[in-house]
């Protein structure tokens, strides 16, 4: 073989092997991490690797293992920021455990491209799934399909679901609407998300749970997109009722829409009117005023997904699994009557 078609060959194993100074069965068990090896061999082997730029066909690891360490992600709104967040989280922490994240971003929230999205990961051998897909209609439809490998949803349907690892939403709008009450706000308007979100669900049941047990009425919430220009929206539609005093809104981007429109419209945040927003984006803190709102660790959530599902398919080291609590941040966009 010519020099320069030696330099066009992928590495292969038994490169790795003797570039090491160990037998191409040594490198079959660093890949597949076997417990027997010394920290030295191990160590020495994955230097070789980087060193050489090998990446192990998991196809043919799959054959030896009967596991591909592969994990599929099906997501459906990789835009917005929580789900993003999550994500990336999902990825980290399955490649900490040795394993590859693929994501598959569904098309729609129909039977059709759920079963699509679902097929694209099983045809790819992956060893289990996390869901990122909050739209109840979605995890129906997981739930009905009786998935053959391990899965795991990041939202929760109600308390029966038993592959579930979430963030207590419906904690974290009781955390929110408590703060504004606590303040002598009374009339408080809620900015909900879109209700076949299952978190805007959760969301709007907690605001509406914790108003009832103060005995205060609730007006109708208001449901919107997500989007700040929803926010925005509202807001303008506040300046002409002056009776609310405080605002719980379903996410951090529909509350800057709202600062927007009550700031352009002559009303000072929180003199005039009190905001709490929820999930603590990187930006909150950079409003102004800075916004109270409700945090999320959603690269904990993703971690602990992960976590879970690796359990179920019987991969050792895991955490216990438990509801993971909210946490209410407050800065300067509430203020007491």
């Amino acid at each position: 073989m010519a020099a320069g078609d030696a330099r066009r060959r992928a590495t292969n194993m038994r490169d790795v092997a003797k570039a090491a100074g160990v037998s191409h069965q040594t490198v079959s068990r660093v890949i597949n991490d076997h417990p027997s090896l010394r920290d030295e061999t191990k160590r020495r082997v994955l230097e070789v690797m980087a060193t050489l730029n090998y990446r192990p066909n998991r196809a043919a690891r799959a054959l030896v293992t009967s596991k591909s360490h592969t994990i599929g992600v099906l997501a459906s709104h990789r835009s917005e920021y929580g789900p993003a967040t999550m994500i990336e989280g999902i990825e980290n922490a399955a490649k900490d455990r040795g394993f590859f994240a693929s994501t598959v971003n569904l098309a729609g929230a129909d039977d059709t491209s759920i079963r699509a999205g679902l097929d694209h990961l099983l045809n790819q051998a992956v060893d289990g799934i996390v869901i990122v897909a909050p739209q109840v209609r979605v995890l129906n439809a997981v739930h009905l399909l009786q998935l053959d490998v391990p899965f795991v949803a990041v939202h929760q349907r109600d308390d029966s679901d038993q592959h579930v690892i979430a963030v207590d939403q419906v904690a974290g709008a009781r955390q929110a609407t408590r703060h504004l009450i606590e303040r002598g706000h009374r009339r408080i308007a809620h900015l909900a998300g879109p209700q076949d979100w299952i978190e805007a669900r959760a969301r709007t049941r907690g605001f509406l749970d914790e108003m009832a047990d103060h005995g205060l009425a609730a007006d109708e919430p208001i449901v919107g997109d997500w989007s700040s220009d929803f926010g925005y929206s509202v807001g303008q539609r506040l300046l002409a009722d002056r009776g609310i005093t405080a605002v719980f809104s379903g996410n951090d981007q529909m509350a800057l829409g709202l600062f927007h429109a009550l700031r352009e419209g002559g009303l000072d945040i929180p003199r005039d009117l009190s905001v709490v927003g929820f999930d603590d984006i990187p930006e909150a803190r950079h409003f102004w005023p800075p916004l109270t709102t409700v945090r999320q660790d959603f690269t904990e959530l993703g971690r602990r997904a992960v976590s879970r599902l690796l359990d179920d398919i019987g991969e050792a080291g895991s955490m216990p699994i438990d509801t993971i609590e909210p946490r209410l941040i407050v800065r300067q966009s509430t203020a007491g009557l």
